[in-house]
């Protein structure tokens, strides 16, 4: 070959590593984590306890990434007695339905000594967070933050000058296994009320730190600094602009956030941008994430209390306390004022106020005009054999040995209950005053859409079992976003759609519906896979409030041999490849 080819081959080959180098950085770069979870000794509120962990840490690391970046996380599972799974919350896993993390519905759950990768791309900004997905893990500690940032030379639509991540969650001392089986035997036993709140897996048992300013039989606390349940301080230099991004992994508890003397304005929801606004407190549910501006506009001598307290339940729990500590005086000096007052907890006039105010940002996507197929959702406590269970429409979800992606995907027969579950529930169901003790039936039918069909789901309230009052139930849905398009109070009836908001309704992936009331969602089934829709309180989901949807099944490629080597397709993926 002549000189001049060489050259020309050169310059070639020099083009070609800069386009490849071009394409890695407009596709995003790939992180890579390595996740031991395993049981360990931890004092969350200084009483020490079986913590679920990761490496070592309780809660897990925080996940950092850039959207558009990959997230290749190995996941080992050193627990030796139980399977686990992660789920990515908020992350839509498009073309990696099996990325979910949810057992039995997207995956095998991962035995003990096994390794599982997750492998899936983050394609938009946001505050998420991670969770397991296994029996009441999430309850015994398996959680973490989840942070996307916008890709490089982005800007956000809100200016600040520093940032914070808290992570919420409620702490028993009873065992997730005790608890797992009191919700499962003969007589029912519940859970009970959390022993305390953390913040960023932080809390006080038994004491408080703001005791000798408020009418409590609670001493004060009194810390070294070095305790495992010692508050984790907010420094803050004065005159500037903080995003404090606050997320909830509570088991149980709706929750209260205020700080002291500070306003708050509320710039995100569930990783999609909202339309601004302020408020003293936001109220948030278990599953839901925002992103909240404070300005340190206030007395620069003084620190204030950072609070959250418990909302939508009879609170016998203290409120969980941190510390907004302004640099220009000892982060060790507490705040002389009371912490803020957490509103009663079954306010909801107030709850549906703050809700109220949340809307789509404006050039959000908007909700289609009209619906394909619509679902109406009753969600009741039942009797089934004499076990206590919450159930949809009458059916009390139970999931199967074979997770449904494989088992949809491979057309296996008997899997799972053949029969879809039903649309919509009886007409002539009070709401106000249903049967009582009504016997319900388990199932594990799925809910079918085609692709792109435009579904609307309705949430409906009723009683508890014992007939006296009705709850707080945040719904999450796997896979997509929704538009909320509005709560109504009673039962839905006909005409209640001309109070949908089709202009500017938030974008969400959880939602609240409220006592004796319904919510409105729309969403888009867009997204192949199979996808878990549930309460997101813990025990409820445990005792079958959760239904199951399943889109274009038959598009999805590509699922890990490993995801799917379990139940009926055990012996499959031995013997042969798959697609």
């Amino acid at each position: 070959m002549s000189k001049g080819n060489n050259t020309m081959s050169l310059k070639a080959l020099t083009l070609w590593c800069i386009w490849l180098c071009l394409l890695q950085v407009s596709l995003g770069a790939v992180r890579h984590y390595k996740f031991d979870v395993e049981y360990m000794l931890h004092g969350p509120d200084c009483h020490e306890h079986v913590v679920m962990g990761i490496n070592g840490h309780f809660p897990g690391p925080t996940i950092r990434a850039q959207v558009g970046d990959t997230l290749d996380i190995a996941l080992t599972n050193k627990l030796s007695t139980e399977g686990t799974v992660i789920h990515w919350h908020g992350i839509r896993q498009y073309g990696t339905p099996w990325a979910d993390g949810t057992a039995a519905i997207s995956q095998c759950a991962i035995t003990a000594g096994e390794t599982f990768h997750y492998r899936f791309v983050v394609d938009r900004p946001g505050t998420y967070l991670y969770h397991g997905h296994y029996g009441m893990q999430r309850a015994a500690g398996l959680y973490g933050s989840l942070i996307v940032d916008l890709a490089k030379g982005e800007k956000e639509p809100f200016h600040y000058d520093g940032e914070f991540n808290l992570l919420l969650s409620d702490w028993w001392h009873k065992s997730t296994h005790v608890q797992e089986v009191g919700l499962s035997s003969i007589p029912f036993k519940w859970i009970n009320e959390p022993q305390s709140l953390l913040i960023n897996g932080r809390g006080q048992y038994n004491c408080s730190m703001a005791a000798n300013l408020m009418n409590t039989t609670l001493p004060q606390c009194k810390f070294r600094g070095n305790e495992e349940c010692a508050p984790q301080i907010l420094h803050v230099d004065p005159n500037k602009t903080y995003r404090i991004r606050i997320a909830s992994t509570t088991s149980l508890a709706s929750l209260n956030f205020a700080i002291g003397n500070h306003k708050l304005v509320v710039v995100e929801a569930d990783g999609n941008y909202v339309e601004p606004f302020s408020v003293d407190d936001i109220d948030i549910y278990s599953g839901d994430s925002y992103s909240v501006l404070l300005t340190t506009n206030q007395d620069p001598k003084k620190n204030y209390w950072v609070s959250i307290g418990v909302r939508g339940r009879k609170p016998n729990t203290p409120q969980g306390l941190t510390i907004l500590n302004y640099k220009t005086i000892s982060a060790s000096a507490f705040p002389t004022s009371p912490p803020p007052v957490t509103p009663r907890w079954d306010d909801y006039d107030r709850s549906k106020a703050f809700t109220k105010k949340i809307f789509a940002l404006k050039g959000t996507e908007q909700p289609p005009l009209h619906y394909d197929r619509r679902l109406v959702l009753l969600n009741t406590q039942n009797l089934v054999n004499g076990y206590t269970k919450w159930a949809i429409n009458n059916v009390s979800l139970t999931l199967p040995s074979t997770p449904y992606l494989g088992s949809i995907k491979f057309g296996l027969n008997g899997a799972f209950d053949a029969k879809s579950p039903p649309d919509n529930f009886s007409a002539d169901y009070d709401i106000l005053n249903p049967p009582s003790n009504p016997n319900s039936n388990i199932g594990s039918g799925v809910y079918m859409f085609r692709y792109n069909q435009v579904v609307d789901v309705i949430l409906q309230n009723a009683n508890v079992l014992s007939g006296t009052h009705s709850e707080i139930h945040p719904w999450h849905l796997h896979g997509h976003d929704f538009w909320v398009l509005g709560y109504g109070e009673g039962k839905f009836k006909v005409g209640d759609e001309r109070k949908f908001n089709l202009k500017n309704p938030p974008l969400r992936n959880t939602a609240v519906i409220f006592p004796y009331g319904w919510t409105a969602l729309r969403f888009k089934a867009d997204n192949p896979g199979v996808w878990a829709f549930h309460c997101h309180i813990e025990p409820h989901l445990h005792m079958g409030m959760g239904v199951i949807f399943a889109e274009a099944v038959h598009k999805v490629n590509s699922i890990p041999r490993d995801a799917l080597a379990c139940g009926v397709l055990k012996k499959m993926f031995i013997n042969k490849k798959h697609n």
